[in-house]
């Protein structure tokens, strides 16, 4: 990708990185845009049952926090959708709803149900990337169409399910947030040489580290990792892990606890005094519904949203699809959306748009197989910015953000600032098709083998 003894610098500008109030980029692909249902009539007969749709996300524990966001954007575009007539201006949405709070077996059988007994048309959800690589295979046996809004680890397709057909994912692939966090620290902190590491000891926190640990080789040449905690997930004390990074002397901690978690994890660390003594980064500390984030939280760090979406970025005025997405949001559930309600609400409206086209190609009610052609490729204007699923993976893609954290007084909680946002182009940040390594993932294999050690 680059010549030996590139400077940081310059390799950062060669892979698109920007800083500040960015402009969205645009995205390969077939693109679609919000349509009114009536913009065009469909073709066709058109059955007038409910289009019955499963989701399934934590609706209890800690990790609620994310899924009841992501219930609730689903809930909008349904609204949104119902309220135009339904799907091609006759099916209304209903939603069927499974709490992923019950574990990856029970949640196999609750996909299994939700099919055979319920006769769901199309599967959505799932925050935990705990679940999507058993979840995955089952729906692809099942051949129900599958939108998995998370679940975001590179196992799921790089092999779980190497060779979809009718499952995609939205958000981006978890090697994004990763490498995300990594190039932020690179450029944000190039001094820093001793790096500690705390993460959810299961596969996103062991991803999240093996990614911002190959970045920190190729990007802060000489640094070490002086510390590793592996806090279970759904840990409530933090206090040994805490007390531990204090010990390492780091010069940096780096974090992909998340949810609920990580607010505990947050305010314990506050009382220790831990971010008085290092530089902090995270993946998804403003991942969690925004206003879980109290105005304690330590400001001006990496406050990492899953390289996704923040709701004040694009900025209010500037990006029209996210300015009345927020607004439709929080006048529905007087709260702000996070990545995960973002991205079950453009979910949702992609698939709308896969049936309209595929509606106009074949004329009625299209079957599976029209309505993934449609999807495959396709290109999708949402409050995000453009996002597309690749067809050879059907993973979906949306440039990778990340930012910092602050402090305004038009909210109660703590927010993005909206003139630091870290914008990278997800063509430099994840392994291009084609490319077969996949120890431990894809991107990791690529960013090794193709990625120069920086100089200074």
């Amino acid at each position: 990708m680059a010549d030996q003894g590139v400077t940081r610098r310059d390799f950062l500008q060669q892979l698109g990185v920007t800083v500040g109030s960015a402009a969205v980029a645009g995205a390969a692909g077939h693109l679609a845009t919000p349509q009114p249902a009536d913009a065009q009539p469909a073709a066709g007969k058109i059955p007038d049952t409910p289009f019955k749709v499963g989701q399934m996300t934590f609706f209890s524990g800690p990790a609620a926090v994310l899924g009841e966001p992501m219930y609730k954007g689903t809930v909008l575009a349904q609204e949104e959708i119902n309220d135009g007539g339904g799907l091609l201006g006759k099916r209304k949405i209903e939603i069927i709803k499974a709490d992923e709070n019950a574990g990856t077996d029970a949640n196999v059988k609750e996909l299994k149900r939700l099919k055979l007994s319920e006769k769901i048309d199309f599967f959505t959800g799932i925050t935990s990337s705990g679940n999507t690589p058993a979840l995955g295979p089952v729906a692809e046996e099942l051949k129900v169409l599958t939108i998995f809004v998370d679940g975001c680890t590179d196992f799921l397709f790089d092999k779980a399910v190497p060779d979809p057909k009718y499952i995609f994912r939205i958000t981006n692939i978890q090697s994004a947030d990763g490498v995300t966090c990594g190039l932020a620290i690179a450029q944000t902190h190039p001094e820093v040489r001793k790096i500690a590491h705390i993460h959810p000891d299961y596969s996103y926190g062991r991803n999240a580290f093996d990614h911002i640990r190959i970045v920190s080789e190729k990007m802060l040449p000489g640094s070490q990792i002086v510390m590793e905690g592996w806090p279970k997930l759904g840990t409530t004390d933090f206090s040994a892990h805490i007390a531990k990074a204090i010990s390492a002397k780091p010069d940096i901690l780096v974090s992909s606890v998340w949810g609920g978690d990580y607010v505990a994890f947050y305010k314990q660390a506050l009382g220790y005094g831990l971010f008085k003594k290092m530089k902090f980064a995270t993946t998804l500390a403003l991942g969690v519904a925004p206003h879980a984030i109290g105005k304690d939280h330590p400001q001006g760090v990496i406050g990492g949203c899953h390289a996704n979406y923040y709701f004040t970025y694009p900025p209010q005025g500037r990006w029209p699809a996210n300015t009345d997405f927020v607004g439709r949001y929080y006048a529905r559930w007087k709260e702000y959306p996070n990545f995960q309600a973002e991205g079950a609400y453009t979910g949702l409206h992609m698939l709308k748009s896969a049936i309209e086209r595929a509606n106009r190609l074949t004329g009625g009610w299209p079957d599976d197989e029209a309505i993934i052609g449609q999807l495959e490729s396709l290109s999708y204007v949402g409050p995000g910015g453009y996002i597309y699923f690749r067809p050879d993976n059907h993973q979906g893609y949306k440039d990778a953000m990340t930012g910092f954290t602050k402090n305004y007084p038009a909210y109660q909680f703590q927010t993005m600032d909206t003139n630091r946002v870290i914008v990278i182009p997800i063509r430099s940040i994840t392994a291009p098709p084609g490319w077969k390594g996949t120890v431990p993932t894809r991107t990791y294999d690529w960013i090794d083998k193709t990625w120069p050690k920086v100089t200074g």
